[in-house]
C-alpha cells in the first residue's frame, strides 16, 4: 500500500488556473496553431439571427464543427446557406468560453464539388472559344415572324404551356415539340438528337421544317442543368442553320448552350417574345404607315396636277397653230398641182414641137408611143402627189392631236368668256384691221352663235382695252 502511494505521482504541485486562465490558455492554444483552416462538411442546424449573423454546425459521419458567419460576411457570401447542403468553408478556428467550445468563424463558403465542376466547365469554355463556336460572327439573325418554330424540351413540365400561353397572346405561330429529357442519363444525347433531327427536316417535306429553335428547360441545380453543358448538345447548337435561341434555366443560370446558341433568353417565356412581335402593334404600325403613304402619294398627284396645269397655260393656242399649218399644207398643195401642170403642158409643147419636125409616119408611131408614156406617167406622179398630200395630212393630224392633249378643249375657253370672231367666209378673225365697218360677222359663244354687224372702225394708234386681270389670250 505504501509502494503504491509512493509510486504515485504528486499532483499535489501542479499548477492551478482559474477557469478564465485554462479558457484564455486554449484559446490562445486553437488560435495559433489553426490561424486558417478549409473544413468540408454538411450543414446542419442553420440558423440567421435577427442581428444578421449566421449559426450553423458542420458534420459528417463521426464528428459535429459549430461554425458562426458574422453579418457582413453573411451578405458576400455566393450561395444561401441551407439545411443539407453540402459546403466547403474557409475560416479561422477559435473557442467561445462562455460555453465551452470550439468554433469555425467562416469567411468564404461554397458548395462541395462545384468549384472542382466549375474548373472543368471553364476548361471546356475555353477550349470551344478557341475552335470559334462562340464568334459572333457565327450568330445568325433571328427570323422576324417564322411560320413554324420547333420547341425543345420535355413534353410534361410547365416550360412548353409558358410558351405555348406567350405565343399564343403575342402572334399565333405552328409549334413542332421535340420531346426530349432534360437531365439525367442519357439527356445530352437526345439534346443533341433534336438540334440535328430538326436541321435534316425538308424544306417542303411532310413534317414541316422550322425557321426558328428553342432550346428550353426551368430551372435547376448545378448537375440538374449539366446535359447543356455537354460538348455534343453545345456543337450541336454551334452547327445548328436553323436559328436557335436557349432558353435554360432561370436568369442567373448560364450554360454553355448559352455561348452557342444565336440568343439567349433568361427565361423560357422571354424566348417566346423573342420568337415572334406583338401582332396587334404589327397592325397599328402597319394603319399609321398606310396613311402616310395615302396621304404622301395625295400630295404627290396635287403637286403634278398643279405642275401639268401650269405647263398646260403655256401652251399655244391649238386653232392657231393648225390654221396656220393647215394653210401651209393648202399652199403647197396647189403650188404642186400648179408645177405639175406646168410640166405636162412644158412636155405636151416640147413633144408637139418634135413630131411637127419628123416624118408623118414617124410621128405618128412617136407620138402614140409618147401618149402611151404619158399615160403610164401620169397616173403614177398623181400617186405620188397624192401620197405626200396624205403624209402631210397624217403629219398635221398627228401633230393637232398632241397638241390637243395638252391644252385646254376649244368649248371650255368659250365657257371661260372669250368668244371666236369670224367673218362672211367663217375664217376666224384676229385682228380689228381686217373688219371693215358694216361687215356681217358671226360670234360663236359657248352656247351657240350670234350674227352681228361691224361698227365703226377703231382709229389707228387708238390703245387696246387693258384685258381683265387673269385673262389670258385665247389664241
Amino acid at each position: 500500500m505504501n509502494d503504491l502511494q509512493l509510486a504515485a505521482p504528486n499532483r499535489s504541485h501542479l499548477q492551478e488556473y482559474t477557469v478564465s486562465e485554462l479558457s484564455r490558455a486554449l484559446k490562445r492554444s486553437i488560435e495559433e496553431n489553426f490561424a486558417y483552416v478549409r473544413v468540408r462538411g454538411e450543414i446542419s442546424g442553420y440558423k440567421r439571427h435577427g442581428s444578421g449573423h449566421c449559426y450553423l454546425a458542420l458534420k459528417d459521419s463521426e464528428a459535429v464543427l459549430d461554425a458562426v458567419c458574422w453579418r457582413i460576411t453573411a451578405m458576400r457570401l455566393g450561395i444561401r446557406p441551407e439545411d443539407g447542403m453540402e459546403v466547403v468553408c474557409t475560416g479561422r478556428l477559435t473557442t467561445f468560453p462562455g460555453r465551452s467550445k470550439y468554433q469555425l468563424v467562416i469567411e468564404t463558403m461554397e458548395l462541395a464539388g462545384v468549384g472542382a465542376l466549375l474548373k472543368l466547365l471553364e476548361e471546356r469554355r475555353r477550349r470551344l472559344a478557341a475552335e470559334g463556336l462562340f464568334a459572333a460572327g457565327r450568330k445568325k439573325p433571328l427570323p422576324f415572324l417564322p411560320e413554324v418554330i420547333g420547341v425543345i424540351t420535355s413534353p410534361s413540365g410547365a416550360v412548353i404551356r409558358d410558351i405555348l400561353h406567350r405565343l399564343s397572346d403575342r402572334f399565333p405561330r405552328r409549334v413542332l415539340l421535340w420531346p426530349v429529357a432534360v437531365q439525367g442519363e442519357g439527356a445530352a444525347a437526345q439534346l443533341a438528337a433534336a438540334i440535328e433531327g430538326f436541321n435534316r427536316l425538308a424544306e417542303r417535306g411532310p413534317i414541316p421544317r422550322p425557321q426558328l429553335i428553342i432550346v428550353a428547360r426551368g430551372g435547376g441545380s448545378l448537375e440538374d442543368l449539366m446535359p447543356f453543358n455537354d460538348e455534343i448538345v453545345v456543337r450541336a447548337a454551334a452547327a445548328s442553320t436553323i436559328p436557335l435561341i436557349s432558353a435554360v434555366g432561370h436568369e442567373t443560370d448560364t450554360t454553355l448552350i448559352d455561348h452557342a446558341s444565336d440568343r439567349r433568353a433568361p427565361t423560357p417565356t422571354a424566348a417566346a417574345e423573342m420568337a415572334v412581335p406583338v401582332r396587334l402593334e404589327l397592325i397599328a404600325e402597319l394603319g399609321g404607315k398606310t396613311s402616310r403613304l395615302s396621304a404622301g402619294l395625295a400630295r404627290l398627284f396635287a403637286e403634278c396636277r398643279l405642275h401639268l396645269a401650269g405647263l398646260a397655260r403655256g401652251l399655244p393656242d391649238p386653232q392657231d397653230v393648225i390654221g396656220a399649218a393647215a394653210q401651209r399644207l393648202d399652199d403647197r398643195a396647189e403650188r404642186l398641182r400648179l408645177a405639175a401642170d406646168r410640166r405636162l403642158r412644158a412636155a405636151q409643147h416640147s413633144l408637139d414641137l418634135a413630131a411637127a419636125g419628123l416624118r408623118p409616119t414617124v410621128l405618128s408611131a412617136d407620138l402614140d408611143r409618147s401618149r402611151v408614156r404619158i399615160a403610164e406617167i401620169e397616173p403614177r406622179l398623181q400617186a405620188a402627189m397624192a401620197r405626200f398630200v396624205d403624209r402631210a395630212q397624217y403629219t398635221l393630224d398627228s401633230f393637232a392631236g398632241r397638241l390637243a392633249t395638252h391644252s385646254e378643249r376649244h368649248e371650255n375657253l368659250l365657257a371661260r368668256g372669250y368668244v371666236v370672231v369670224r367673218d362672211a367666209v367663217a375664217r376666224v378673225l384676229t385682228q380689228s384691221a381686217g373688219i371693215s365697218a358694216g361687215a356681217p360677222l358671226d360670234l360663236e359663244f359657248h352656247d351657240g352663235r350670234v350674227g352681228v354687224v361691224a361698227g365703226s372702225k377703231p382709229r389707228p394708234g387708238t390703245r387696246r382695252a387693258a384685258r381683265h386681270p387673269g385673262q389670258g389670250s385665247l389664241f
